[in-house]
């Protein structure tokens, strides 16, 4: 079994629904991989729910820091 974890790639939602013939839910990982060889190789893809723009109302909180 692989020790190293594949990286997760954010797709929009249509997109994986188009590609649903050849990708399937496994529940172990939360995400979609490849049928028949989706165990060990190809990409890991999980639905893209981060929105584009900050919360209206909200500061930057990027290099904020508490004193």
């Amino acid at each position: 079994m692989r020790t190293l974890k594949r990286p997760r790639r954010y797709v929009a939602r249509h997109w994986l629904l188009l590609m649903r013939p050849v990708f399937r839910y496994s529940a172990g990982r939360n995400a979609y991989v490849l049928r028949i060889v989706g165990r060990k190789w190809g990409p890991v893809l999980r639905v893209d729910r981060r929105h584009g723009g900050a919360l209206p109302g909200a500061g930057e909180r990027r290099g904020a820091r508490i004193a």
